[in-house]
This record gives structure tokens, sequence and C-alpha cells, in this order.
């Protein structure tokens, strides 16, 4: 069997913040018995680790989590700009915004293909 090319690893970190994600509608259903919160946290959560399994297989291919990324730090910091309260808007839009620098960085340091 011939080997294919360079293994791209898991993306740990990605996988992380999608479990924040959920975790924080989770826990915003819990504290205030906030369904919208739920399926937005689930919804999001869902669609961050699907940014980063593709990720894992492909490292070019940041469109989902790219997407998703943007559209909670926008949605969150709206939120956050309106409470002025870190807890839970403005730990997303943190954690939105590094994970937006990070597919950044990783996109500008990649090997260019000829």
């Amino acid at each position: 069997m011939q080997d294919s090319g360079v293994l791209v690893p898991l993306h740990w970190i990605g996988f992380g913040y999608a479990a924040l994600v959920a975790s924080d509608g989770i826990i915003g259903c819990a504290k205030v018995r906030s369904v919208p919160s739920l399926a937005a946290g689930l919804l999001f959560g869902g669609l961050a680790g699907l940014g980063a399994y593709q990720l894992s297989q492909d490292p070019r291919n940041i469109r989902v989590f790219l997407a998703t990324s943007g559209t909670l730090a926008g949605i969150m910091g709206m939120r956050f700009y309106h409470s002025g309260k870190f807890m839970p808007s403005g730990l997303i839009v943190g954690a939105s915004l590094l994970m937006i620098a990070k597919l950044g960085v990783s996109l500008f340091n990649r090997p260019r293909q000829s």
C-alpha cells in the first residue's frame, strides 16, 4: 500500500472550541431554561465540530469553521456590547476571535502547492 501523503492531525483546538460552544448552550438552558440558547449552542457547536473535522481531513477546507466562528463572534459580540457581561457572551467572542486568528495564521503559513 502506497503512502498517500502527509497525515493531518485531528484539530483538537477546534473540537475544544466546538465543545465550549455546545456546553455554553447547555448551561444556558439549565440556568435560565432557555430552549433557544440550547438550540443555538448545539447548532453552532455542531457546525464548529464539523468544521474541525473538515480541517482534520484537509487543512485548506476552512469555510464552515470560519463562517461559524465569524457568525458567533458577531452575534455574541453584539450581546456582549449590550449587556457588558463577560459570561457567557464575552467568553464566546474571545474564543471565536482566537479561532478566526488561528485559521488566518494557519492559512498564511501553509506551504504553497505548485
